[in-house]
């Protein structure tokens, strides 16, 4: 949960930026995105299995 405080004479926008940035430094964007529609198992368990082997080849590229 994020809270914050409006300080005095502070703008309703200014405000709501901020409550912005900390959502998205929490993440809850990010994870209200990926409820919004439901992956089956298996299309979890392949795209764990993609990005395990994209960082695979990006730790191989900078040994080298």
């Amino acid at each position: 949960m994020v809270f914050i405080k409006v300080r005095d004479a502070e703008h309703l926008e200014e405000a709501l930026k901020r409550f912005k940035r900390e959502c998205e430094k929490n993440g809850i964007l990010k994870e209200i995105k990926r409820r919004e529609n439901y992956t089956p198992p298996s299309i979890k368990r392949k795209l764990k299995s993609q990005e395990a082997q994209r960082r695979m080849r990006r730790t191989k590229r900078k040994r080298f």
